[in-house]
């Protein structure tokens, strides 16, 4: 494992090279200033509210890679001064799907700080996340001698076709999809890296009804008080050092966790899925994206009669999706 991660740290140091920094305000980030890392390729349509809803979180500076958009995203950017951004036009699936240019990033930038890591449609929520900013989180997680904070990833969808409802730049995605698989999951424990494979919700149940073992995984580890030593192995599924994928408890009892709203179902996945899947650069070949365009051009509804109706984070913690854990 060591000899692995240090292959990582290696690749990051290489992979870094591809990127271009387009607006580098990495000089104004502070000490104790907490980050964001982003990879996206044409998402200006969810960038505004993206922004909104992570500033409003307290996060302070973010780190983002372009893997060459061409919808306006580097102008939409520009001038933004806690944004700094880097473009690539290189292979996103060689650079293990944006993780080595994301580790190479946080390598340079994020030494000791609190660095979270999403895509442009995920929603971190944490417990209590309605009234304490994500600091008063990475404070206790500081106290308490944790280095990592684990979420699952829900998948959010509307009720009715998804193209229904039209989404608009700075629009809340909470809006239009805000039901969700309150069950159908399973896990089990990744015996090489130590973590919970978790799997299920919508995307099983609809996409890869045949061949459930094949659904994405729904396991993530966003929120890390990073270090130059670490890397991101598997996406933000799993890491190196081992120890900061033990996100959970193994004897009885239940470490705060939180969770990441997947906001993917909107109208907007159709011609998304089409593009990725000629694109071929995501996981197994776009299988996930080719899963997407043969069944989106049959409309097919993810709302079923056991789906929940999204409230907040306590919902989750009730339904076993996340916990405050001795976080009062």
């Amino acid at each position: 494992m060591r000899l692995r991660r240090r292959h990582r740290l290696m690749r990051s140091v290489r992979k870094a090279r591809e990127l271009s920094p387009v607006q580098n305000n990495t000089h104004a980030i502070r000490p104790n200033d907490i980050l964001l890392v982003s990879t996206f390729r044409n998402e200006l349509v969810r960038l505004p509210y993206f922004l909104e809803y992570y500033r409003n979180l307290g996060v302070d500076h973010f780190l983002f890679v372009d893997n060459d958009s061409a919808d306006g995203t580097l102008e939409y950017l520009s001038g933004q001064d806690d944004i700094s951004v880097w473009h690539t036009k290189h292979s996103y699936r060689r650079a293990k799907f944006g993780i080595d240019w994301m580790n190479g990033l946080q390598r340079k930038y994020a030494h000791g700080h609190w660095c979270l890591v999403v895509d442009p449609d995920e929603f971190f929520i944490y417990p209590f996340c309605d009234t304490r900013p994500i600091r008063a989180l990475t404070d206790w997680l500081d106290n308490s001698s944790i280095r990592s904070f684990g979420a699952m990833l829900v998948d959010v969808y509307p009720r009715g076709r998804l193209d229904r409802t039209t989404y608009q730049p700075g629009q809340d995605p909470l809006e239009i999809a805000n039901w969700f698989d309150a069950g159908n999951y399973t896990l089990e424990k990744n015996p090489a890296y130590g973590n919970l494979w978790i799997q299920g919700g919508p995307r099983a149940r609809v996409f890869f009804a045949d061949t459930p073992q094949k659904a994405p995984a729904l396991n993530k580890i966003p929120l890390v008080k990073w270090n130059r030593r670490y890397a991101y192995v598997s996406s933000t599924h799993s890491m190196l050092p081992r120890g900061l994928n033990q996100v959970y408890d193994e004897w009885g009892g239940e470490k705060a966790s939180g969770a990441l709203l997947h906001t993917k179902f909107l109208n907007t996945l159709s011609e998304k899925a089409l593009e990725e899947m000629e694109r071929g650069q995501h996981y197994a070949s776009s299988r996930e994206y080719k899963a997407y365009a043969e069944q989106l051009g049959t409309h097919p509804e993810l709302w079923c009669k056991w789906s929940e109706k999204y409230i907040n984070w306590r919902q989750l913690e009730i339904l076993g999706l996340m916990s405050k854990g001795n976080w009062a």
